[in-house]
């Protein structure tokens, strides 16, 4: 049997759908999966209830299939506005959007103080900024008119951040 994250994907793949996200709570009782069109038109392309529907009802077929998967529920939606940013496509995808990122290990810069001169070292894990690329595994995020470049591998989470 293969895992249930590669089985959930192939099945949401196949179906013209990427896996965005995938959440197992309740001691494994609770499916959630987020999906998104696989080849959206464009940034406004989104999932609908039908999409979702679909999705929800070949998953069910094929965990009822699948013997060793015990669970009570499988929820399956859109990833919503502020959807959670993964892979670099996501950041190609989104890029001028505006995005939450959260790193595993901070970043440390150190700083001027324009006061007394003196240099003074600022250690940071959170960043609210404008996605502008992705050059060689590195994220390019915008943030306060500085360019931030952070290496994917130590993003933790992402969301985009949405302005209303």
């Amino acid at each position: 049997m293969q895992d249930l994250p590669t089985l959930i994907t192939t099945a949401v793949e196949q179906l013209g759908f990427e896996l965005v996200d995938l959440e197992i709570s309740n001691r494994g009782k609770l499916l959630r999966v987020f999906i998104d069109k696989l080849n959206p038109v464009d940034i406004k392309d989104s999932v609908n209830i039908d999409d979702c529907s679909l999705v929800s009802n070949q998953l069910g077929n094929l965990l009822a299939v699948e013997n060793d998967i015990d669970y009570d529920r499988l929820e399956v939606s859109s990833p919503g506005m502020d959807r959670v940013l993964k892979t670099e496509a996501n950041f190609m995808r989104f890029v001028g959007e505006r995005a939450t990122v959260k790193l595993r290990v901070a970043l440390t810069e150190v700083h001027v103080n324009a006061k007394d001169n003196k240099e003074e070292t600022v250690s940071k894990k959170n960043f609210l900024g404008i996605l502008r690329g992705v050059e060689a595994g590195q994220l390019l995020l915008e943030c306060d008119g500085v360019m931030q470049k952070i290496a994917i591998s130590n993003i933790d989470k992402s969301r985009l951040s949405p302005v209303f």
